[in-house]
């Protein structure tokens, strides 16, 4: 159904085009280029879309994603046009003149969209941030004043194939911040554990002298691929579990460890998926760790920060000091404050806090799914400093 009015709303903007052209422009070069373009394109979509998308090799996937990304960026361009362009006809209204500088400004801004994007895809989607967060956690033991945590999200590994390039980068500049522990906070790949095999021995260098912790998020249960039967999806979670193993994380399902610092501990509390729809639950807050009202200084990480929203967020039986997500990506753009994500997610980025004084993080990740492509929103690292609260 979204396909198909896709697919109307771009012809549309595309007869509008080739109308706009044929009546301004009688020897009509440029209206047949935009008709054949429009139809050569079309076609080119409809090819694409009839590709498989949750089963086949990895490179049918990104072919899909970078047919689709071209796409989108060509029509958002001509969207941008078309707006300008038909703004500039309101004078006909009261029998005025077209304010015809509209569409020269329609057709800049359009190519300054078009480069955008492609900026997003080809070069900011690689430039990491690293953000340098204190956090005050109350009854914090003065061993763990000035732990430094870093905290990564949403790798996406299967977007890059078997080029491990960025993500060597990225776990150089993680050892380079010289964090106490690294935290992963899910979907370390797209569709299924294979894609995960190229970067094992790259990932296997993030080091930390408290260790490496991760748990998986929407995308690491083979839920987007149609697998030939139970058994192969429940070998791929197994492939998925050896694999975190051999890069020597500790990926905590539905359990929780202690973090030792001199004699004092800090609880690492990790839940699988737990979400809103259409996102499957398979964590457990309570089996992690029965009694979160405890006295204990507590980390939790969960994958949807909906999770924290809905459950742990001025709750008065929980204590738990900080939580840690990611999953929103930001929805891969961003402009200062400003995210579509908003829209989706109350708490989609940076740090929050609640009534009585509990603490969540949203990191925007790393990679990129969907759309290869990151408009601000660049890939995050974080680098929470701990402090006790005063």
């Amino acid at each position: 159904m979204m396909v198909t009015i896709l697919i109307i709303v771009n012809l549309s903007i595309d007869y509008y085009i080739w109308w706009t052209l044929r009546r301004r422009y009688p020897q009509r070069t440029w209206s047949k280029i935009q008709l054949w373009s429009a139809v050569a394109i079309n076609l080119f979509l409809l090819i694409v879309l009839s590709v498989p998308h949750r089963t086949g090799e990895d490179s049918q996937l990104r072919f899909i994603m970078w047919s689709l990304f071209s796409y989108l960026t060509i029509y958002a361009a001509k969207l941008i046009f078309l707006i300008c362009d038909a703004i500039s006809l309101l004078p006909k209204i009261w029998h005025s003149k077209r304010w015809k500088w509209l569409t020269p400004t329609g057709a800049i801004l359009g190519l300054f969209c078009f480069l955008t994007m492609w900026y997003g895809a080809l070069i900011n989607r690689y430039s990491i941030d690293v953000n340098e967060v204190t956090v005050e956690i109350k009854d914090l033991s003065k061993a763990f004043d000035g732990y430094r945590i870093v905290q990564i999200s949403d790798f996406h590994v299967g977007t890059y194939g078997n080029d491990t390039t960025f993500v060597h980068q990225v776990v150089e500049r993680i050892n380079s911040l010289h964090p106490d522990a690294v935290l992963f906070t899910g979907d370390i790949v797209n569709r299924h554990a294979q894609e995960l095999q190229p970067f094992i021995k790259t990932l296997s260098q993030v080091k930390a002298p408290g260790g490496v912790y991760a748990i998986l998020g929407n995308h690491d249960y083979g839920d987007y691929y149609d697998w030939d039967s139970p058994i192969d999806k429940d070998n791929d979670r197994h492939l998925l579990l050896s694999s975190f193993s051999d890069m020597g994380w500790d990926l905590i399902l539905n359990d929780h460890r202690w973090l030792v610092n001199s004699n004092d501990s800090l609880a690492l509390i990790g839940v699988e998926n737990i979400g809103d729809p259409p996102f499957k639950v398979y964590g457990d807050l309570e089996v992690a760790y029965p009694d979160t009202g405890d006295s204990h200084a507590k980390i939790l990480l969960t994958h949807n920060p909906a999770h924290w929203e809905n459950d742990i967020a001025d709750h008065p039986d929980q204590n738990i000091a900080l939580t840690l997500s990611g999953h929103t990506h930001a929805m891969q753009m961003q402009v200062g404050s400003i995210s579509p994500a908003s829209l989706r997610y109350k708490y989609w980025g940076g740090l929050y806090h609640d009534s009585q004084g509990q603490q969540l993080y949203v990191n925007i990740g790393l990679g990129a799914v969907g759309l290869p492509m990151r408009i601000g929103a660049t890939p995050e690292i974080t680098v929470i400093t701990l402090r006790p609260k005063k």
